[in-house]
């Protein structure tokens, strides 16, 4: 398939509560189908909501309750991989006929914890969870809130429209990230995020300059006023501005080139079609991973094995 249409929804999450962001989800991602995207890209955290603002009562050397509190409702709302949230929005990636990513608050307790992981899913159109990635560095603060990814969740997925994949936020800073996805040969290259600042453009741009791929760059429009006013710790956003996320979702052509976008200060759905040909016609003069590699001088390994705190040899 050398074109296709694509859907990059900016939107918020109805904040804290699962079960209707997961309804809001499956809602637009009937939107982006029936309008003909056959690839449909949600944000960053949409499952339960990115929670800007807060500081779970965490300071260095305590914790306090209602910090507590707030994490336990979080906790409660994030996704379980084998929940029946992953069934309907599945099912809704199979109505559509499309392709659905979407970044989600992913709960494991597979191990006897229970960590939350900043996590991005990938169904296909017949419904099915094709794979996951989680966050590798959570930035900042968000370190206090989610635990780390390990390599064997950076998957690109050779899809009928071409090789789909890529990372999460500010993981598009780290270089030797990029190149792994790079190195997989994608073509279209994902990129949920919270970065609502003017330079994460440029960002947008570089990538897609760099790994000749087009880029689908998603993030969310967020109002204070979306916020539960039962949250515990919710005078912490008495100071933040009504307007805490102003989105800034947009779509990038191999070259560079802003296609869409990007959106600012509301909701809505992108949409673009893309000609896959472009990828092979912007690797004639810089092709990262191919001629312009030196793997003479340089060479980046990476460790794909899942990393048990745990194991048995049975």
């Amino acid at each position: 398939m050398e074109k296709v249409k694509v859907g990059v929804v900016q939107a918020a999450s109805v904040l804290f509560d699962k079960g209707a962001s997961v309804e809001k989800a499956c809602d637009l991602v009937e939107t982006a189908g029936s309008a003909g995207a056959k690839l449909v890209l949600l944000p960053e955290a949409f499952i339960p909501g990115y929670p800007r603002g807060f500081s779970f009562g965490m300071k260095i050397g305590s914790r306090d309750e209602a910090g507590r509190d707030l994490w336990q409702r979080y906790w409660d709302n994030a996704m379980d991989i084998n929940g029946p949230e992953v069934e309907l929005l599945g099912k809704a990636a199979r109505k559509a006929g499309a392709w659905l990513v979407i970044g989600v608050i992913e709960r494991n307790g597979t191990s006897g914890g229970e960590t939350l992981y900043c996590s991005m899913l990938y169904f296909s159109p017949k419904g099915e969870l094709a794979g996951i990635h989680r966050k590798l560095k959570p930035t900042g603060s968000e370190r206090l809130i989610w635990g780390e990814g390990d390599g064997s969740t950076l998957p690109v997925f050779d899809t009928e429209m071409g090789k789909l994949g890529g990372l999460i936020c500010w993981e598009n800073y780290m270089p030797l990230a990029r190149m792994a996805v790079y190195g997989q040969g994608v073509e279209i290259y994902v990129a949920p995020t919270a970065d609502s600042r003017d330079n994460w453009q440029a960002t947008m741009r570089h990538i897609a300059c760099e790994g000749r791929c087009f880029v689908l760059g998603c993030n969310q429009f967020v109002t204070k006023d979306m916020y539960p006013e039962d949250l515990p710790c919710i005078e912490e956003l008495s100071g933040q501005p009504d307007v805490m996320c102003r989105g800034g979702s947009v779509i990038v052509s191999p070259f560079g080139e802003v296609i869409e976008g990007p959106l600012w200060g509301e909701e809505g759905i992108l949409y673009a079609d893309l000609d896959l040909a472009d990828v092979t016609r912007a690797k004639v003069d810089f092709d990262v991973t191919g001629h312009y590699a030196r793997p003479d001088v340089f060479q980046l390994k990476v460790n794909t094995d899942s990393q048990p705190p745990v194991s048995f040899d049975r």
